[in-house]
């Protein structure tokens, strides 16, 4: 448990828990990985919930859900399928150390060729709520936009402006187009664009988001966490060979202490 004041936040694509073209199995050393980043919340994106055809391909396929598997017997569990297909579904999950009040999936779905959604759950810690947004935007730009007003408007609607909140995930925003626009839409920081402002003093163009992408040598910026009434303490990227095993994307981890 982190100290009382502070929550640490991580979001991670797992590339549904198999290597590219789906040829091994990393699932079991994902569990691993994931518990070693001691995160009060973890924030996945990709999540292989149900796989007749892995089950059927890998004798060590676990038999229950993949998010109940990654979630272990330390973290409570919430998902949201996306992808639905014959042999099963993907979707986005949380998984947190404490209870979830609500959950929500929203289908953001831009066209019939990508199926993106996000998810809203509210989650009681230390004796506050806290919205928790996972989201996993579109490949194109004119999607991702569209999206983005579609989280916009998820906030403004059912989020109170007092309430804490931490959206993150996987937005594909390789140019940083929307950090901007979610600031001026919602008065949300992006973690390590705040942490590098503080280390610039302020001067904006040594300011941009982590780069997660792939994760052996990250140098796309995807992955992001953005929060309300949060600082940030610290931010980290975790890549390497060890973590390239896991997944085309490393994991971003924030450290936050309540406003």
């Amino acid at each position: 448990m982190n100290p009382p004041d502070t929550l640490r936040v991580a979001t991670y694509n797992i590339h549904k828990g198999v290597s590219a073209f789906g040829r091994r199995n990393r699932v079991h050393g994902l569990r691993t990985a994931l518990a070693s980043l001691e995160a009060d919340m973890l924030f996945l994106q990709e999540v292989q919930e149900v796989s007749d055809k892995n089950a059927a391909r890998f004798k060590d396929w676990p038999l229950e859900a993949q998010t109940r598997f990654l979630a272990g017997a330390d973290y409570q569990y919430v998902y949201g399928g996306n992808a639905v297909y014959e042999h099963g579904h993907h979707g986005n999950a949380i998984l947190s150390l404490h209870p979830f009040e609500f959950a929500r999936n929203h289908d953001i779905s831009d066209h019939r060729f990508e199926s993106r959604g996000m998810l809203h759950a509210i989650q009681r810690i230390r004796g506050r709520k806290v919205h928790c947004v996972n989201v996993h935007l579109g490949l194109f730009a004119r999607s991702r936009r569209r999206q983005t007003d579609a989280l916009i408007d998820l906030v403004e609607r059912s989020i109170p402006p007092d309430e804490p909140l931490v959206i993150a995930g996987d937005f594909n925003d390789w140019h940083d187009r929307l950090t901007l626009r979610l600031a001026a839409g919602l008065g949300v920081r992006e973690a390590m664009v705040d942490q590098r402002l503080t280390r610039a003093g302020g001067f904006p163009l040594m300011a941009y988001p982590a780069r997660t992408f792939p994760a052996l040598l990250p140098w796309f910026k995807l992955d992001r966490i953005y929060v309300r009434g949060f600082d940030v303490r610290s931010v980290e990227v975790m890549h390497g060979r060890l973590w390239a095993k896991m997944s085309d994307h490393a994991p971003l981890v924030a450290e936050l202490e309540f406003q």
